[in-house]
């Protein structure tokens, strides 16, 4: 067998996926579309990009097999190619946390001490038929739309910041998650609650997370 041939062809395989990771706005654009499908217009306004260079890093996961395109219009919309990427990423992010100590020092230096006492994705999932227990999506609409955990509200965190009043009873236990362990929306709405008066605590796992877990999700129409 010609064993140094076959190595040769396959490698650069594996290989054009590492380097396709190997920046990181692609990897923030993997990681939103880990939440939802969005447009080109979308994706380069939430990294911050020009269309154009958001569009030349798409193009890179594309050729890498790590998303999808659907056309609508004059619109190109990407997705996830499938639920390993989103594996993928958590794997990534699990092992900068095992072996990177630098990571908590960014999280200490950026957002301080988080909201705290937290709720675990296994006590969400036993409670979360009880009815004193109201679970927050505080994403964007369209990520709430496209996956959520079920039996969550949608309550963007935006909303919730410029409402008057609460349609929440007193009395209730409120937990907010949003997109995952770094995402801010989550803190941002359980600070929010508490200065109301609320009890609220955060869930640290998104969607992604939380599904990959096994556990129950809805979809809306």
């Amino acid at each position: 067998m010609a064993t140094r041939a076959f190595k040769d062809d396959l490698y650069p395989r594996f290989a054009n996926i590492a380097a396709a990771l190997g920046s990181p706005k692609r990897f923030e654009l993997l990681d939103l579309l880990a939440q939802s499908e969005r447009s080109v217009d979308d994706l380069a306004r939430e990294t911050d990009l020009s269309i154009a260079n958001a569009s030349q890093h798409l193009r890179k996961l594309h050729a890498a097999h790590l998303v999808e395109t659907r056309r609508e219009g004059t619109f190109v919309h990407y997705r996830l190619a499938s639920r390993e990427v989103a594996r993928l990423l958590r794997t990534v992010v699990e092992i900068a946390e095992q072996h990177d100590a630098g990571l908590a020092r960014v999280v200490q230096r950026h957002l301080g001490e988080r909201s705290g006492p937290d709720i675990t994705a296994d006590e969400l999932r036993r409670r979360l038929d009880d009815p004193s227990l109201i679970v927050l999506d505080v994403r964007p609409l369209r990520e709430y739309r496209a996956g959520h955990i079920a039996r969550a509200q949608t309550f963007p965190v935006d909303e919730l910041a410029q409402r008057r009043r609460l349609p929440f009873p007193k009395q209730a236990e409120i937990v907010a998650y949003c997109r995952g362990p770094y995402c801010t929306f989550a803190d941002e709405a359980v600070m929010i609650l508490r200065r109301r008066g609320y009890r609220a605590r955060c869930l640290r796992v998104g969607l992604p997370e939380w599904e990959a877990l096994g556990l129950a999700v809805s979809r809306s129409a």
